[in-house]
């Protein structure tokens, strides 16, 4: 091997790895941001009725993502299976609105802790419903993740209140977001985010109306950061997925607890229980060894090297992520 061989090798790596630091330390900024919104969502709607929160905050964000809406404006002619994509935007919908108005009744920490089970639920989900093939490891894991979800629950006669319910609605609509999605992996990434989003404020305008508190110049600013927050988190996790493969980045969307708990003690004076604590390190692990398998049987993707190959991540809270994992199932690159 010639010496400029070895010194354009030795770059490479050196490039590579470099390239690696910046994805991890962009997911590792998304997951703050996305846990920053969320704490801002969950002060807006302690004293604004859901209905007018999820409005004014999709319209921010649509106002954000307008021009490039009109750049990729051509998209929106052709969809994909419209029946379907409608189930998806109700799946959509209903997720961001269990996870917020969860957060009125429930400890940040306790809806994330829910959230976390996401990628359990998913597995689980393409077991029974696509009839996919789930090894007996894999079943062990989602069977302890299930534990740990009953333990976060601290099983009681409160445990299964309407709060907590909300929430486990939300993490399973989640999970079927997550699955129809894989389904529409040929929808361009602005129809797929746009549609959420106008999904979004149309539930929203709807109940808007009952109990419409009209925000001070404060409020509107906290609305319209909800908004930026979305788009700007987003942002983050597509380019770091397309800096780093998902086997170097997804683990680090469990940072995200640790967030939940400063923020919700910091901002809000709650504290975790033990029980929410361990349940989240069981469904942690357990997310953790259902993600490394997946990896094992060869199911990961090398990071997308080029602005367009890269899917955008279906959900602004950090749900994309583990859909970007369960879409490396189909070995398909995403227009």
């Amino acid at each position: 091997m010639s010496r400029m061989s070895l010194l354009a090798r030795i770059s490479a790596h050196t490039d590579e790895r470099l390239t690696h630091r910046v994805g991890i330390g962009l997911m590792l900024l998304a997951v703050f941001v996305f846990s920053f919104g969320d704490a801002t969502g969950k002060f807006i709607v302690a004293t604004t009725p859901i209905g007018q929160f999820l409005c004014l905050r999709a319209c921010a964000a649509l106002l954000l993502l307008s021009p490039m809406i009109w750049r990729k404006r051509q998209d929106f002619a052709k969809l994909e299976r419209p029946g379907l994509q409608l189930v998806r935007v109700a799946f959509s919908t209903t997720e961001v609105t269990s996870f917020f108005l969860a957060t009125v009744y429930l400890p940040l920490a306790d809806v994330v802790t829910y959230y976390l089970a996401c990628p359990i639920f998913v597995t689980a989900l393409s077991a029974i419903a696509l009839h996919e093939r789930v090894g007996w490891r894999r079943w062990s894991a989602i069977l302890v993740g299930f534990a740990g979800v009953l333990i976060a629950l601290r099983p009681s006669p409160q445990s299964f209140s309407w709060p907590a319910l909300i929430a486990l609605c939300g993490s399973f609509s989640f999970a079927g977001l997550m699955l129809i999605t894989r389904h529409l992996r040929r929808t361009p990434d602005v129809v797929m985010i746009t549609s959420q989003f106008v999904g979004t404020l149309l539930f929203g305008a709807v109940l808007a109306p009952i109990g419409w508190v009209t925000p001070t110049p404060w409020g509107i600013l906290l609305f319209a950061a909800a908004g930026m927050i979305s788009v700007c988190a987003f942002l983050c996790i597509n380019r770091s997925l397309k800096l780093a493969s998902a086997s170097t980045v997804v683990p680090y969307q469990y940072s995200m607890i640790i967030w939940a708990v400063i923020l919700g003690f910091v901002v809000f004076g709650d504290m975790p229980s033990p029980a929410t604590l361990v349940g989240a390190a069981i469904i942690i692990g357990a997310g953790l060894y259902i993600f490394l398998r997946e990896r094992t049987l060869g199911r990961e993707e090398p990071a997308v090297g080029t602005p367009d190959d890269s899917p955008l991540q279906s959900k602004f809270r950090f749900e994309g992520l583990f859909l970007k994992n369960r879409l490396r199932k189909s070995r398909c690159t995403l227009s």
